[in-house]
């Protein structure tokens, strides 16, 4: 199946486990796709799929991930040596706070290229540095990202499926369908019709700093990932030690508290442009092509908008190919372009602000839908 071969660097390895599962072969008569599937945009991607991998689009430029890492360390350490040598009065103390926060940032790209083993034609080396990165950069368990983030790319926006909105309905009601469904049900967790405004004080600068630290650490210790937790307790040991002999305890926390929140509002408003604004419903079963695209959306490309979105601009092709490095998605889109024109399929693409926006706006007329829904007789 496509998500099969998306997902899988190794086949040959990976196909071995797939055995014990096989039950018998199709019936001559029988198809061998369902109807709720496109069969001819089907066989027109796995063409594309065949001739991506003949252009070498899924091998990485180790270089490039190389001077990503590079840059992330060099301004982990400004960010402390900023606040040694100049002390830890207002101007310094914000510097420092800005850089450690765009090293983090930095690092959750490389990590989230890492866990998709797009880095290292390897997997064990990908896995490897992935828990450098994940665990004692950033202080989070990779294996409790790759559990979350694998349902995410197998079903996008499919509620109850993808753990990304599951969000929906305890803070926000998204999507057109699923917010009439919840008015009409006279349910009411927020008041939906201002979610668009309570946004802004909620998920983008409160969920790093307090959703992921607890669940991040509960499903490790819960599924006993306990490799993770001692990666993971290296980033508090060594940022709590070194901060911690320049700062005092108060303005040591703030520091934290606060480099987290930027980290958080950052990383939201990136992940969700490409989704939020997306439909949002059950999963109805639909070929690999036609999930993805109808979840995700592009942002313009630019030397800054690749930069700052870890590549995440070009989301539609990222979801096609989750194993391609970042550095082909610009050489694959036209191609993804043409086989979207060819089947009628809509390929969106939009500048950065707009994207954003996008969020807001999706979310307004998501608590109105609500609204109009829940009040009426």
């Amino acid at each position: 199946q496509d998500a099969f071969v998306a997902f899988h660097v190794d086949r040959a390895l990976v196909s071995k486990y797939l055995k014990s599962l096989q039950i018998g072969e199709l019936a001559p008569d029988q198809p061998s796709i369902e109807p709720t599937k496109n069969k001819m945009l089907v066989k027109d991607f796995r063409e594309l799929r065949a001739t991506v991998e003949k252009m070498g689009l899924l091998k990485p430029n180790q270089l490039f991930f190389f001077l990503h890492l590079a840059h992330i360390l060099l301004l982990d350490t400004a960010a402390w040596l900023i606040l040694f040598y100049f002390g830890t009065s207002l101007m310094p103390f914000t510097v420092s706070l800005v850089v450690l926060t765009i090293s983090q940032v930095q690092a959750s790209w490389l990590q989230h290229d890492l866990g998709h083993l797009s880095v290292f034609r390897k997997t064990k080396w990908n896995h490897l540095l992935h828990k450098f990165v994940m665990c004692h950069l950033i202080g989070a368990s990779a294996k409790w990202w790759t559990l979350l983030h694998s349902r995410h790319h197998a079903k996008p926006n499919c509620f109850q499926k993808d753990p990304d909105i599951d969000m929906h309905p305890f803070l926000f009601t998204l999507g057109k369908k699923f917010s009439v469904e919840l008015g009409i049900k006279k349910k009411k967790y927020m008041p939906y019709n201002h979610q668009h405004k309570y946004f802004f004080i909620t998920l983008p600068p409160l969920l790093f700093p307090t959703y992921f630290h607890c669940h991040t650490f509960y499903i490790a210790y819960t599924k006993r990932y306990w490799a993770d937790l001692a990666w993971m307790l290296t980033f508090y040991i060594r940022f709590f030690f070194t901060y911690g002999s320049l700062l005092e305890i108060k303005s040591l926390l703030a520091y934290y508290f606060i480099f987290r929140m930027l980290e958080s509002s950052w990383f939201v408003w990136v992940s969700q442009m490409n989704h939020i604004p997306m439909d949002i419903y059950y999963d109805n079963n639909l070929d690999w092509v036609s999930t993805q695209l109808q979840a995700t959306c592009n942002v313009e490309q630019s030397l800054f908008n690749d930069w700052f979105t870890g590549h995440l601009n070009f989301q539609i092709e990222h979801h096609l190919f989750p194993t391609m490095p970042r550095h082909n998605y610009w050489k694959v889109a036209p191609l993804v372009k043409s086989l979207c024109a060819k089947h009628g399929v809509e390929y969106q693409c939009k500048p950065l602000l707009t994207a954003f926006a996008d969020i807001v706006h999706s979310l307004k007329n998501s608590g109105e839908l609500w609204l109009d829904a829940y009040l009426h007789k």
